[in-house]
């Protein structure tokens, strides 16, 4: 019997699939102006999203889900065995793919694996090494990111360490036919009834976040528009891989506006547990509401992602 943190929206149940903790390193790299001393004042955010010295906690996850008939994974996390200049991605050996089997979505069940972007840590298990050669982890799944994305990288000037990520994560699904791109206009793209990209650009011009609506429900899935709460409450604390600044801060300023208040669930695609969240406004900024988890219970081999045997609080 195994469990799986999740969420219900409505009629959806949304599964948080753990990859791996970020080391401690990861917050002053990444978000170089959420300085101890700042994040300390946010006493909110210990000791969920924060040490107690001001230390940022991060996570690599990814969400599965079943809305409109299909199975859906957003984003890939890092990945098994990739060559990374980044050590804290390097060569990882992790569970991820038994973790997403026990919640109930075995590789071959999946239908539509979501990007938000084309970073190493959100498409690592886009592939895996099959003797040699690195394969489409979900064989039967289409592979959707915006067009924006792709053609921004195509003519992009890479370096050699993004360039082995897109050889070695992003190559072999489109060799394989199973790349979608797809245009997101200012008012969303509806992928299927329940489930919208919205843009959400300037960490990467194509950047999407991914919004879910269920009978009575919705959430969203901030992938890297927010990376951490503290951007709530500072919304102008950019990632130092933004590529563009300014409009990534508008982006985020703008969806945290839309999304202060209302009873939409935020599941921030780094967000360390209890991950989710309702954003409150606070001082003329927002706050993260914690929602916990629940976790479902699985038992192995089992297809349904809920196990009838119900769930309990975590986290």
């Amino acid at each position: 019997m195994t469990t799986t943190p999740s969420w219900t929206v409505g009629d959806i149940t949304v599964h948080r699939i753990d990859e791996t903790p970020l080391p401690p390193a990861t917050g002053p790299w990444l978000l170089p102006d959420a300085t101890p001393d700042l994040v300390v004042e946010q006493d909110w955010l210990h000791p969920h999203f924060a040490d107690a010295d001001g230390t940022l906690r991060l996570d690599s996850h990814t969400f599965a889900f079943t809305v409109g008939g299909l199975r859906v994974l957003v984003d890939t996390g890092i990945g098994n065995g990739k060559e990374r200049a980044n050590p804290a991605w390097h060569d990882l050996r992790t569970d991820y793919l038994r973790t997403l089997t026990a919640a109930g979505f075995p590789p071959d069940s999946i239908d539509l694996v979501i990007l938000t972007h084309l970073h190493a840590d959100h498409v690592g298990w886009n592939t895996r090494k099959v003797k040699g050669t690195w394969l489409p982890t979900f064989p039967r799944a289409r592979y959707l990111t915006s067009r924006t994305e792709r053609e921004f990288w195509a003519a992009y000037d890479m370096d050699e360490a993004r360039e082995q990520m897109f050889r070695d994560s992003v190559a072999p699904v489109e060799e394989a036919g199973l790349l979608d791109l797809v245009d997101v206009p200012a008012e969303g793209h509806t992928v299927v009834p329940g489930l919208r990209l919205l843009p959400t650009p300037g960490h990467t011009p194509g950047h999407v976040a991914v919004e879910l609506t269920g009978h009575g429900g919705t959430a969203l899935i901030t992938g890297d528009c927010v990376h951490h709460p503290v951007q709530l409450a500072h919304p102008a604390i950019g990632a130092c891989v933004d590529i563009d600044p300014p409009r990534s801060e508008a982006s985020r300023r703008a969806l945290l506006d839309s999304l202060a208040g209302t009873d939409t669930l935020v599941l921030g695609t780094h967000f360390a547990p209890p991950t989710a969240g309702r954003v409150v406004t606070h001082d003329g900024a927002y706050r993260l509401s914690p929602v916990p988890a629940v976790a479902h219970r699985h038992t192995p081999g089992q297809a349904s992602p809920t196990s009838p045997t119900g769930p309990r609080s975590v986290e």
